[in-house]
Order: C-alpha cells, then structure tokens, then sequence
C-alpha cells in the first residue's frame, strides 16, 4: 500500500518516522499528482488554518475531496482532524467535512500547556487501552455522529475516532514510540470492513 503524507506544513517528517517503523513506506505529498498515486494518506498536525491556505495555493484542495470521496483511508492528526471535522469553532473556520464531527481548536491551552497522558476507552480490552498521548495546542471534539466510534478518549473526550476509511486523532500519535494507532490504522486500511 502507497501511504502519502500531505507535507505542505506541520512536522510531517515525523509521520514518515513513524510509518517507516511500522514498515510503511511513505511518501510525501505536496501536488495533486502525486496524490493520485497513494492508497492512503495522513494529514499532518500542525496549523490546520496554513494548511488550508496551502491547498488553495497549490490547488489540492480539489484533488483532496475526490481523494475523500473516493472512500480510500484518511487519517488525520491535531490540525489533520480539524480539517477533517464538519464543524469547527474555537474561532470557527471552514473544513473538508469529511467526518462527522466538531471540534473546538486550541481546547486544552497554548503549547505551554501540552501534556502527556494515557488514553481512556469505553472498553477496558481495547487495543488502545493506555495508549500514550501527546497533546499540543490540540482540538477537542465536541460532537460524534451516530457514524463515528470513539476508539479512545483523553480527560473523557473523544481523542481518536473512526468512521469507515477514516480516522482522525486530537493528538500526535506520530511523537510518540507507541505505534498502535498507525498500525491499527493502516492494517483497517489493507481490509476494509
């Protein structure tokens, strides 16, 4: 499977890491062409606000929607998930509305606030039971529609959610040794239910 990840701003050489330690073999995105010849993609964390001034500048936006309406797997991390959600406020701005969900931007605080801490889930048998997550400046999803389920959750809200092909987490999963979201990820990518 050809994973892209969007490299237009955000630390997206971390994803590569990451992906590449799960035995992945990633490749950057940053015109429309070379989206059109990935299977999967990952949006990056970042400023989800630079972000959509990129895919404008570099005319991916459209490129984008066809890649989410195609069904093939999304997932989005921080900024990643904002750009994904129906709604966001926190102040409000527009979104690819690909899932649904809303988020509030900057919900925990300003990157003096960042933390650490272990991922809650509904089912104590989870896979992602424990998982560590690393929050920077991250949204809050405030809303899951009946489509979404939550996968893990951090200070009770909802922190990594699926619905379909695509997944969206509030944190960085990419700075952290745990690998369990992009392996989850990327084995529900290979079979799609």
């Amino acid at each position: 499977m050809r994973v892209g990840v969007l490299a237009l701003q955000g630390d997206f050489e971390a994803h590569l890491r990451a992906l590449r330690s799960v035995g992945a073999e990633p490749q950057l995105v940053r015109v429309p062409a070379e989206l059109e010849r990935v299977d999967a993609l990952v949006l990056p964390g970042g400023e989800s606000t630079a972000m959509l001034r990129g895919l404008e500048r570099d005319a991916l936006e459209p490129a984008l929607l066809r890649f989410l309406a195609s069904g093939r797997p999304v997932l989005g991390t921080c900024a990643g998930a904002i750009l994904l959600a129906r709604e966001v406020r926190g102040p409000a701005q527009r979104s690819l509305g690909a899932l649904d969900i809303d988020v509030d931007r900057n919900a925990y605080g300003t990157q003096l606030d960042s933390f650490v801490c272990r991922a809650e889930t509904d089912d104590p048998a989870s896979e992602f039971a424990g998982l560590e997550c690393v929050l920077i400046r991250a949204p809050r999803i405030t809303r899951v529609g009946p489509s979404v389920a939550v996968l893990a959750r951090v200070r009770s809200d909802p922190a990594l959610v699926s619905s379909g092909p695509i997944w969206a987490a509030t944190f960085h999963p990419e700075l952290s040794t745990d690998t369990r979201v992009q392996r989850a990820w990327l084995r529900s990518a290979a079979s799609p239910a």
